[in-house]
């Protein structure tokens, strides 16, 4: 507070200054109104600022009090977002009434901006036009405050990334991603397009693991594996449990798992676990439920009692009348004719 109340001093020595010296013509006349305006300025722009501290600082009690460390941090959340969005909009109105106050206590100033809108009404509806993005935000960050679609701490999943809600800003939400990056949206594109919130209720949430095995999995020796896993972690909150069959394909089964933990992180960190837990187990006690990949096909001998036998009873079945291939041997002159020759047993194959 002590800048503020430096600069009421200041203005206010500037007033008592111009009204305690005695005004010399023209000029100095000037400078005593120049001299009271400033100080006009100067105590406006205190009062402003001292107002602005006192509700930031109120603001920011009420901040810390929302403790969101908790587990049940419902509450928290809701609270901790509505005061974040209401001091940062409470900052820039008070900037904005400051100012323009300040402006309007300069006659010289008041009338300059008179007289400009009076020559341009265009004016306004350009600057409306040039600044519906900001506006649009500002608006959107009011709706979000009072609606709260989003809060701060909140498991989303936006645009495909999922992570948390870590600030809410005047214009726009940083959402910190799973792999500590940071993805900026506008304010205004949670009120226009759907995303998912998994935390709008309660911070609790249901984690889903998934396996893939072959038709032989041992189902409910693995629900028992798996209750007695989630009994014993101490990261499960004790509400879901389950296994599932939720595919079955032509060369294997879809297994789906679902566990509930206090919060995002904590089901995260328990589905890992719980999946490490079963593949561990089903390699050790059932093996054969692992995925394969199978060949089947029918293979003959090469000489047996197959088909090439039958092959062969059938060449002896031909008749003796053949006129082609190699059975037939020229002999004599060209044209002469041809000698039949009987095929041996040697020439089949």
């Amino acid at each position: 507070m002590s800048w503020p109340a430096l600069l009421a001093l200041s203005g206010a020595g500037l007033i008592g200054l111009s009204a305690l010296v005695p005004e010399a013509g023209a000029q100095a006349a000037s400078v005593h109104g120049w001299a009271e305006y400033a100080g006009r300025v100067l105590i406006v722009c205190a009062a402003g600022w001292m107002i602005a501290l006192l509700t930031d600082w109120r603001l920011a009690a009420a901040i810390e009090r929302a403790d969101i460390s908790v587990p049940d941090n419902l509450a928290a959340r809701k609270l901790r977002t509505r005061m974040l969005v209401i001091r940062r909009v409470a900052g820039v109105l008070l900037g904005v009434i400051t100012l323009s106050v300040a402006l309007m206590s300069i006659p010289v100033a008041r009338e300059v901006g008179l007289s400009l809108f009076a020559s341009a009404g265009v004016a306004g509806i350009v600057v409306g036009i040039a600044a519906q993005p900001v506006l649009a935000n500002l608006i959107a960050g009011l709706q979000i405050a009072i609606t709260q679609p989003i809060r701060i701490d909140d498991a989303v999943v936006v645009e495909g990334e999922w992570g948390w809600i870590e600030e809410i800003g005047l214009f726009h939400v940083i959402i910190r991603l799973w792999d500590e990056r940071r993805l900026v949206t506008p304010l205004a594109y949670f009120n226009q397009n759907p995303f998912q919130n998994w935390t709008k209720q309660n911070a609790s949430i249901i984690g889903s693991i998934f396996w893939s095995l072959d038709y032989r999995a041992p189902l409910e020796e693995m629900r028992v594996y798996l209750k007695r896993c989630c009994e014993d972690h101490p990261l499960w909150d004790g509400r879901v449990c389950v296994l599932q069959v939720t595919e079955a394909r032509q060369d294997r089964i879809e297994l789906r798992a679902l566990a509930s933990a206090r919060s995002s992180p904590e089901a995260w960190d328990l589905r890992c676990d719980l999946r490490e837990k079963m593949i561990v187990w089903l390699r050790a006690q059932a093996p054969y439920a692992l995925p394969v990949q199978r060949l089947e096909g029918h293979f003959s001998r090469e000489r047996g009692d197959g088909a090439q036998r039958g092959d062969r009873d059938e060449l002896r079945r031909m008749p003796d009348t053949m006129d082609t291939g190699d059975d037939w041997k020229p002999s004599g002159a060209p044209g002469v004719g041809r000698e039949r020759r009987t095929p041996d047993e040697k020439d089949i194959p």
